[in-house]
């Protein structure tokens, strides 16, 4: 079945333990907090020492990282535009389950497009969500350049690659700004973690 077919044999079961009662157990709500930027841009550095951070707090956490994801559920995934929907619509299913398990789930996708953003969020109203935008320009990206992505693709050894042939849009209205051109790791984690707290996104509701 293609994603979106409705089978009518297929009917959802609904557990005798609720979202609410695992929240209540764990002492802490569960959501979402969704890392969009450019890659280099210090999205899964931050995700993962937020984590740590969380952990260290006895938070339920865990990171779905852009790469690691595609090595397993998602490799069968290019890069195309349709292939990049489905990235996201899976991640996004995926998170769902984590969320009603009582979990802060932390995403680090470059979800370029403010289409793509829009419709995450969507898929989380009701449930606590923050699109946090790591920003980075693409020439500080590009100096960075961990993985040598952006060098092979202004080579043209990539196509489609996010800030060299394929644009990200800026996010809009993000609830949370890291400028990691002017914050280190930890003053990103710091102000992030002092947002969780003043929001109280963590309160149980």
């Amino acid at each position: 079945m293609r994603p979106g077919n409705k089978n009518i044999n297929i009917v959802r079961h609904v557990g005798l333990i609720t979202k609410a009662d695992r929240n209540r157990l764990n002492r802490h709500d569960s959501g979402v907090i969704w890392f969009t930027g450019l890659s280099a841009s210090g999205k899964s550095t931050i995700a993962h020492e937020t984590e740590k951070r969380l952990f260290e707090n006895r938070v339920r956490v865990y990171v779905f990282d852009g790469d690691n994801v595609r090595h397993g559920l998602n490799s069968d995934l290019g890069f195309s535009v349709q292939h990049r929907r489905e990235n996201i619509r899976r991640i996004v299913e995926v998170a769902k389950l984590f969320v009603d398990a009582g979990f802060i789930v932390l995403t680090a996708f470059i979800t370029p497009f403010e289409e793509q953003r829009k419709f995450v969020r969507k898929q989380f109203e009701g449930t606590k969500f923050l699109e946090v935008y790591v920003k980075c320009d693409v020439e500080e990206c590009t100096r960075r350049d961990p993985k040598g992505l952006y060098k092979k693709a202004l080579a043209g050894k990539i196509e489609s690659y996010t800030g060299v042939s394929s644009p990200f849009e800026v996010p809009q209205n993000p609830d949370v700004i890291l400028n990691t051109q002017k914050l280190s790791v930890e003053e990103s984690e710091d102000r992030l973690l002092e947002f969780l707290r003043e929001s109280k996104f963590l309160d149980v509701k």
